[in-house]
């Protein structure tokens, strides 16, 4: 499990990219997806500075999560509310870091099952666009159920199903195509962040590892949550659920 963010280039280096890609680059604080990413942050500053009040530091657990998202949040807050952020995830994922900032820890677990996290023992537990590539339905309910189990509060963000641009591989209309069809692509073709795959096999983990859902199914997997709906030129493009402690 991951937050999906596109490779960053070895530093001196500019990739050649489409524009697509360009729109996502988070290594651009100016780009697109970067200034969507801080704007999408306002409720979690919130949510930091509400526990702080409350205890005086702010415990963060970050499910899939990478120090690169964080460096949209304001280093201020981290700062003035003590705030510590453990990155959880898999033990075999691309994502484990290698240095991590001050006030960064990593770990490794199952967001499906926190075997080592006690009910309401976190202050706040967090994922951007995760939940999306846990697996199936069980597997969706059951990383809701830790979420809300082991949170005071939580923030959990998903690509929309609805928006017609599918956000990992930056094609319109991708996720809408039938499974055989979005294969085919895949082999014949780069899609956004994508590379163009060699063989079925491989094609087939990418395309079965995304699972977008709807505001129904959302609410159906966070019932206690505020859902909030992140729009672009008017679409829904990403659902986000809040509970505050």
């Amino acid at each position: 499990m991951s937050n999906r963010n596109p490779p960053e280039a070895p530093e001196g280096r500019v990739p050649e990219m489409t524009l697509a890609r360009r729109l996502t680059d988070y290594t651009d604080p100016d780009s697109f997806g970067s200034r969507l990413r801080r704007r999408r942050m306002g409720p979690l500053v919130s949510l930091v500075r509400e526990a702080f009040r409350r205890n005086g530091s702010v415990s963060i657990l970050d499910l899939g999560g990478t120090s690169a998202y964080w460096r949209a949040f304001p280093r201020e807050t981290l700062e003035e509310c003590q705030v510590s952020v453990t990155l959880l995830n898999l033990p075999d994922s691309e994502f484990q870091p290698v240095e991590l900032p001050p006030r960064f820890q990593a770990k490794e677990g199952d967001a499906c099952g926190l075997v080592h996290y006690g009910d309401r023992s976190v202050d706040i537990v967090h994922s951007n666009s995760v939940i999306e590539h846990v697996g199936d339905w069980g597997r969706m309910e059951a990383f809701a159920s830790e979420v809300r189990r082991v949170g005071r509060a939580y923030f959990v963000q998903t690509p929309n199903f609805w928006f017609p641009v599918e956000p990992h591989f930056m094609a319109p209309l991708y996720h809408w195509l039938p499974q055989p069809v979005r294969v085919w692509l895949l082999l014949r073709m780069r899609l956004g962040h994508q590379a163009r795959q060699e063989t079925v096999q491989e094609a087939m983990r990418l395309v079965q590892g995304i699972n977008l859902i709807d505001r129904r199914m959302f609410r159906a997997l966070f019932p206690d949550a505020e859902l909030q709906t992140e729009r672009y030129f008017g679409l829904p493009k990403s659902l986000i659920a809040i509970r505050s402690a």
